[in-house]
């Protein structure tokens, strides 16, 4: 099975005033195509910076990491946009909706940045697929979180990306309404065919996952699958 992530001996280390800080150290996984994968850890183990750096939105201080079989290495700023814009999707534990732009209109900036004709017909689909065919026409301050979650999802397979990063996408929400969206995420996921890499102190959800590895102060402390 081809990968569609590989990440070969990464580091990272940030500047904090007079002395540096290392927040990852030689760390090397890899992700399959349709693959899900967790990456769990405490607080400050650098998951979230290893999420990001994964998805091009920080450069490495050493190693390498592919994404859709490209180095992001070798690509500046703009490169890197356009390959998140062509085969990534997104999901926060914070929604990062748009408030002024209902749950329709939320779900197909995607695809109107890419000229997508019959977006509004699509984004219809996708809020169907999550139970909000009803709500398509309310504001994320009209929803619950559960629901703002919920078009958070079909926005980020709107543009039917290989691989979906999602950090703490259930962090913001109660134990049941959390299982509803974990089950709905994995759905979608196999549906699609999408690579899945999940941020996560849940140990139950990254159970859920064919893989995962356990982060300690930067480094990989355990590999699991």
């Amino acid at each position: 099975m081809s990968k569609i992530l590989k990440v070969q001996n990464l580091s990272k280390t940030y500047r904090s005033g007079e002395h540096d800080l290392n927040v990852l150290n030689n760390v090397t996984f890899e992700v399959a195509r349709g693959e899900t994968f967790a990456i769990v850890g405490p607080s400050g183990s650098g998951k979230t910076t290893l999420l990001g750096l994964c998805a091009g939105l920080d450069t490495t201080d050493a190693g390498e990491i592919w994404l859709c079989d490209r180095n992001l290495f070798d690509l500046d700023e703009d490169g890197r946009a356009r390959l998140r814009n062509e085969n990534v999707g997104f999901v926060f534990q914070d929604f990062q909706l748009l408030p002024t732009l209902t749950a329709l209109e939320n779900v197909i900036v995607p695809l109107e940045l890419r000229g997508i004709r019959n977006a509004s017909e699509q984004g219809k689909e996708l809020l169907a697929k999550v139970g909000l065919k009803e709500r398509s026409g309310h504001y994320p301050s009209q929803l619950s979180g559960g629901e703002q979650q919920r078009v958070a999802l079909a926005r980020a397979f709107a543009n039917k990306p290989s691989i979906l990063f999602a950090d703490e996408p259930t962090g913001n929400l109660d134990d049941e309404t959390g299982t509803k969206i974990e089950d709905l995420l994995f759905e979608l996921n196999k549906e699609q065919g999408t690579a899945l890499v999940i941020v996560t102190h849940d140990l139950d959800l990254a159970r859920k996952t064919d893989k995962s590895i356990r982060l300690r102060s930067g480094k990989i402390e355990e590999t699991v699958g």
